[in-house]
Parts: structure tokens; sequence; C-alpha cells
């Protein structure tokens, strides 16, 4: 049977007899459920389209064709003139004339044919196409493909599937197009063919060159590039950079997609002063257990004489099951250098590297009812600098930890209970620093048991809380010699009380013309500890905590267990909240607090365990009134924020320590942010960094102003960070950076000074050339703005992927 329409019908048909079937079917199955005594189907909303369209669903899909004429056979071949459309699925064909053969599923388009598949853009004046399986030939085609707006021109192109096209003699960039017919874009590559594979979403061009404003300057006989965000297997593009201790340095990474849970990355360094650096980094991601192993060898290093390496690894293993143990976890964060200049002179190779104290650390945790246990080993290799030594910490070898939390007892009393049993060691670490024997910095190595028992009864109702605390600090020591009285144990039992307290008020206020709910928060803290005498113990694990408002409303004034200090004290403090009533976000935060003492405090630390001394207590703590504790954080304003946290000594009228920082960022791409931290008799600092546009520079003005998408074009941005040191009169470290964004390649140069030491600083200067949707070249200038740089945005970060929806025909 033939039959033929014309355009005042807008003839559509589709044409798979099984979703005519189909529909025929499922017609009358309401009106049969109804007469069963059974409820009607419901539709049911999708929440959202899908984009991916299985395999199996294919086969099934109608085809439907439309056009001005349609003439042709049932189920045998259908021919469309003017305005031809086919679709099926996420494939849509639109030309002059269409034919289509229905038993071997071929069309065949001419004229102004266009394909869209997918999203992906194909136009050209002739087509043949198995439509299903997507197989056929485009005669001198253009496209452009969804994911990264990337199109060109070229002279065939062969659809190998779906997934797979081969592209001849083609051309491809991701400038947009605009201005007249003599328009070239900034960049382009030109090559023999391109091969895409979209289920990897990479592209591989072989016998192409890159042209970069006119000008060729790189041919490559093969180049892998990607299509997505998809990782893929094969070289990266090379870095660059002019380094002041190394000379000049060119890395070629070769990145390996091992499985989708698995990959390693190859990159092998050049130094021009110094020689080739292997370096290799392998990662591994399980259902129970992830990590990465990381390394560096430089052999016959010129400038040291010496083979050099570097090695760092991380392991994370949740729900291990052992014997006897059950579930565990495992943690691992090993780190070793070859020498004590490493941090100095491979200080951007790793941040594991660039610390002077490298942790290698081991623990395992499980569980025996509510008790949890962990079992961990921590060595530390220190890195010493003549110019600026530092003590090395105490290797604990092993370290067992066991606590218990209990919150349902009767009465509503609280428990807490912390067992631990560490042994301490530290082998040569002070014969390095010449401690001569007989002062209390010659401590012999020990084991240390110790145990914190603590009961609370916590009050806690709407505008207030009242929380009493009863704990017992016991440790015990065993030691490998003699201490400063010539014991070789020793053992203390500290008890300690302490009430914790406060109000909460609110109220409905306004300020400046806008409303807020206001709160006030005075809080007290009382805490008894009686002197038990520790001065002529050894110090293995403590340190005088930082003066804050973490840590002024806790019970003991120092971090680790050799120490506990003897409190007789209040602490009176007070925070007022400027709370948006409508969304609950903090507009301000202003809080005070200060200790009142009320005997001396006669446990204190050595002080300085670097230094030698006569065995003797050092003095007490005597001052009855502590400095002041202020703190602030203001952000009434759109767009601006104010941090400042300050330590004054009422008797000087002095500050202590202050800092102080704001930030100012009025939309995408422009921020400031600037800090002043100052540390009596020890450092005065300031700290600025920005990113920022420069407007209109040599006449190519911005497309549009859009927003984190990056949609900005012909702008010009200074980036950079700057840490002065007042106290110095010099820059401690530099970052400073152009980035010109062109739309569709992005150009950054970056000079980067950066302190490794007291006396020494390393300096490069960063070049890179991005070509959006294809490669970088150059020095890695983006990983030093990341990482240097508050707040830093790139400027052109996909915020998603892009829907085949949004390009529909």
């Amino acid at each position: 049977m033939h039959y033929q329409r014309n355009k005042a019908f807008a003839a559509r048909f589709a044409l798979s007899p099984v979703a005519l079937v189909a529909a025929s079917l499922l017609q009358p199955l309401p009106a049969l459920a109804q007469e069963a005594g059974e409820p009607s189907p419901q539709l049911k909303p999708a929440p959202q389209l899908s984009e991916d369209i299985p395999a199996e669903a294919r086969s099934q899909l109608p085809t439907f064709v439309e056009g001005d004429r349609i003439q042709g056979q049932t189920d045998v071949e259908t021919s469309v003139e003017g305005n031809a459309v086919l679709r099926r699925g996420d494939t849509f064909i639109r030309a002059d004339r269409l034919d289509y053969n229905v038993p071997q599923d071929m069309a065949r388009a001419r004229g102004n044919v266009r394909i869209n598949k997918a999203g992906n853009i194909f136009e050209g004046p002739l087509v043949e196409l198995k439509v299903d399986a997507f197989e056929g030939f485009f005669n001198e085609p253009r496209y452009q493909f969804l994911r990264n707006g990337a199109y060109g021109e070229a002279e065939r192109v062969d659809f190998i599937d779906d997934k797979h096209a081969i592209i001849h003699k083609a051309t491809y960039t991701t400038c947009k197009r605009h201005g007249g017919p003599s328009w070239m874009p900034d960049w382009m590559l030109r090559a023999a063919s391109i091969s895409l594979d979209q289920e990897e979403e990479t592209g591989q061009a072989e016998g192409a060159v890159l042209s970069f404003l006119g000008v060729p300057i790189l041919p490559v006989p093969s180049i892998s590039f990607p299509l997505g965000e998809k990782r893929k297997s094969g070289l990266l593009p090379p870095t660059v950079g002019l380094d002041n201790r190394n000379g000049f340095e060119i890395t070629q990474p070769y990145y390996w997609n091992i499985a989708p849970n698995r990959d390693a990355t190859l990159y092998p360094t050049l130094m021009s002063r110094r020689g080739i650096d292997l370096g290799a980094e392998f990662r591994y991601l399980e259902p129970g257990y992830s990590g990465l192993v990381r390394g560096n060898y430089l052999p016959n290093d010129r400038l040291r004489d010496r083979d050099r390496w570097g090695f760092h690894a991380e392991h994370a293993q949740n729900g291990l099951v052992l014997p006897w143990l059950g579930r565990s976890n495992l943690a691992l964060d090993l780190n070793r250098v070859s020498d004590d200049n490493y941090w100095k002179d491979f200080s951007r190779d790793s941040s594991s590297f660039t610390q002077r104290l490298l942790a290698n650390n081991g623990s395992l945790t499980f569980g025996i009812g509510d008790v949890t246990v962990t079992s961990r080993v921590l060595k530390f290799q220190t890195l010493q600098d003549p110019s600026a030594p530092i003590v090395p910490p105490y290797d604990r070898a092993p370290q067992i930890t066991a606590t218990q939390t209990r919150t349902d007892l009767w009465g509503g009393l609280e428990t807490y209970v912390e067992a631990d049993f560490t042994r301490f060691s530290a082998v040569s670490a002070y014969s390095v620093l010449g401690v001569p024997s007989g002062t209390v910095f010659d401590q012999p190595n020990a084991d240390r048991g110790y145990l914190l028992a603590q009961v609370s009864r916590p009050w806690r109702a709407p505008g207030w809380f009242v929380i009493p605390k009863l704990q017992a600090h016991l440790r015990s020591y065993s030691f490998d010699g003699p201490i400063a009285n010539g014991d070789t144990s020793a053992s203390r039992a500290v008890p300690t009380f302490s009430v914790d307290s406060g109000l909460v008020f609110e109220r409905d206020t306004s300020f400046f013309g806008r409303a807020f709910r206001q709160t006030l928060e005075p809080r007290a803290f009382y805490v008894y500890t009686p002197h038990v005498n520790q001065n002529y113990l050894p110090n293995y694990d403590s340190g005088l905590n930082d003066f804050s408002f973490a840590t002024i409303f806790t019970e003991n004034a120092f971090g680790g267990n050799d120490r506990i200090a003897d409190n007789n004290l209040l602490t009176l403090g007070a925070t007022t909240r400027l709370i948006d009533p409508d969304t609950g976000a903090e507009a301000a935060r202003f809080s005070l607090a200060q200790r009142l003492r009320f005997s001396d405090q006669n446990v204190t630390l050595p002080v300085d365990r670097g230094t030698t001394l006569p065995a003797a207590p050092p003095p007490p703590v005597s001052e009855r009134l502590s400095d002041i504790l202020f703190g602030s954080s203001i952000a009434l304003v759109p767009n601006w924020g104010f941090d400042t946290t300050v330590q004054f000594n009422p008797k000087t009228s002095e500050s202590i320590r202050s800092v102080i920082g704001a930030h100012y960022s009025p939309g995408p791409f422009r921020v400031v942010s600037a800090g002043y931290r100052r540390q009596q008799g020890i450092s005065e600092q300031l700290d600025l960094g920005w990113q920022w546009p420069l407007g209109q520079i040599f006449g190519k003005a911005p497309v549009t102003d859009g927003p984190l998408t990056g949609e900005v074009e012909g702008r010009w941005f200074s980036v950079g960070r700057l840490n002065y040191s007042l106290r110095d009169k010099r820059i401690v470290d530099a970052v400073v950076g152009l980035e010109y964004d062109a739309g569709c390649w992005i150009g950054r140069v970056v000079f980067e000074r950066l302190q490794a030491g007291t006396e020494v600083a390393n300096k490069r200067v960063l070049f890179q050339l991005e070509f959006l949707g294809f490669s970088r070249l150059g020095s890695n200038a983006l990983q030093s703005l990341k990482q240097n740089i508050p707040r830093y945005q790139y400027l052109r970060e996909r915020t998603e992927v892009p829907s085949r929806f949004s390009n529909y025909d």
C-alpha cells in the first residue's frame, strides 16, 4: 500500500509496528481495570527526563517522520521532501529530502542536513546513516559537541556507532564565532584525523598542528584530549618552569587510568641544575578502603652530589574484620625523605614533604562493647636546619588508648573514661642539639600509663545550663634511666572539680534600620585542682594551650598528659549575637572573656625544651587577672566580612596578640582579603590576597558578566597574595600574577616566592596557556593560585554537565 500526504495535513507517522500495537492494547486497560473493581492506573511524575536511553530500549522506540510531502510503503520505505524530519529517541535528522528504508533502518538525507545526536550537532550536504546503530557517514560536515562546546569542520565523518566516530581532515576549537567572514578563532587544532570516543569522553588527534593567534605553536604527531570530565590514559600536557634553585624545569606527566577505582601518574622532571627526577603516584579506591602511594627519586643530584628521594603513602580502611577484634579501622600515613635539605630543595613536590617534622603513623581502632580501643605507632623524621634547629618530638611505639562514654546512667549522670599506655623514645634526639646531661632536658625514654576518669551531671534547659564535673587524673612512669632527682619511676594522682554554667537571653531589636534577634549569653566557669608537684617529672607530650575562646573554658592549661595544672580560678565571659530572624543567619557576634585566679599556679612547663637550664622548677604563674580575650565576627553588610581576636593586657594596656581579618567579595572573581597578625615580641605580619578584574585593556571588552560559569571574555585579572613581616621589614611569601580570559583560552603569568628557611627562599616564574576544552600548556600556575590565594575562583569552572535537552531541536 502506498500513501501520500501534503503539507496541509502536517503529516506525522510513528513507523514502528510495535508501538502501534502497544498503543491499541494499552487503550482499553483502564476500562478493564474498572470492570474488575481494581483502581485505575495512575501516571507517576518523573523527577527529570532521562539523559541516556538504555540500549535494550532503543530497538523498541518508535520512529517519527514529518515534512511537507511524504510518500512510501508501510514498513518498507518512506520518502519525505521539504522540511523533512526524522526523530527516534535522542536522534534528530532534518534535511531538504530524506529517504528512510525500514528493513535496513537506513536514512539518506540530502540538502541542508542537520543531525542532533544527544545534543551533538552535525550539519552538511549529505548523510547516510543506520539510525539505531548510528553507523554511516556524513560528507563535508560542520559539527559542535555538547559537553565542551567545541566545534569544527571536516571533509568527512565516519560514524562507527553512537559512541565512536572518526573525523577526517578536521579542525577543532572552542572559540565562539563572532565577527565577519574573515574571522578566525584564536586557537585551532588542525588534524589529519580525530577519533572521538564519547563513552570514554576522549578525543585522539593524529597528524595535528595547534595554532594560536594564527601562528602554529605545537606540531603533534598524536595527542589525546578530553571531551568531558572523564579520566583517560595518555600523555598529559607538559609543564615548564623557571626556578632559582633547580633552574629550568620541564615535567612530562603520563596518566594511566588503570580501572574506574585505580589510577597512576608518572611525572619525570628534567631540572637543568640537578638532573632527572623520577616521580610517580598510584591511587586506589575500594568499597572498604582507599589510599595512595607517591614517590620521587633523583639519582646523583648535581648540586648535592648524592641521590635524593621522597616517599609518601596513605591508607584508610574501614570495616576490616580481624580475629578476636571484629570490625576494625586501619589507618596509615607514612612519610620519608633522603636528607635534611629535601624540604628546602623540593618544597613544592608534595605537601607531605614540605614539613620539617615528617610523621609516620599507623593506627588500628576497634570496639569491645561500648569501649573504643586505638593502638598506634608514631615515629618522626626530623629535618634539621643548622640556622634554626628544632627539638624532635618523642616517638610513640606503641601507644594504646581505650575510651568509654556513658550518657544513660541513673540520675542523669554521664561518665567518660580514658586509659592510655605509651612507650616514649627519642634515639639521640637531644645529643644532636648538644643538650648536656644533668638538666631537665636530658630526659630518658620511658613507659607511661595514664588514666582519666570523669563523671558529670549536666542540667540543660532553654535559656540556661549548669554542668558540674569531677575528674581524676592518674599516671605512672617507668624510666629507662634516672631523671633529674635520681628516680627511675614515678606516679601522680591529681583530682579536678569544675562547674560550667551559662544563661541565654533573647530580644527583638533593630540596628541601622534592620530587624534582628539579639542574644546575650553570659557564662561562668570555675575549676579547682589542688597542687601536686610535677615540675621534676619529664615532659613527653604536654604543651601550653593556646589562649583562645576554644581553651579558656577548659580545666587544664596544658595539652597532653604530663602536666595537670593546679588551678583555683574563675573564668567569666559573655557573648552577644545578632541573628536575622527570617533566615537564622548570624550577622554579628561579639565575645569577651577573662580569668580570675585565686591562688598561684605552681605546675608549669620548662621555659624551652631546647635550651640548657639547671634542674630547677620554673617560676609559678601568680597573675590574679589574666589577659582579656576579645573576639568578633561581623557580616552585617553583604559582601563584607570582618573577624577579630585580641588578647589584651589591662596592666600594661598593650595588646599581647592580635589577629584581624577582613574580606570583600562583591561578585564572582572579585575578592580582596586582608589580615594583620601580631604576637608581642615574636612576630608582626600583614597578609593581603586578591583576585580582581582590571577592566578593559587593549580594547577587548567583556561579552557578558555571568555567574560562576565564568561567562566573561576579554578580561584581565590581577591575582596575588603578599605576606609581609613588619618586624623584619621584608616580604616573607609572595605570589603575584595576571590572568587573561579570552573566552576560549586563558593565559596566566605568576611570580612565586616562598620562604624555605630563615635565610632561603624559593623563587620561580610560571607561564600557562589553557585552551578550554582541549589542554593546558606551560607551568602549573593554576595549582599555585588555588593553594595560595584565599577564595580564589577558577575563571571557567564547570558547575554542571549540560543536558542534551538544552540543545534540542
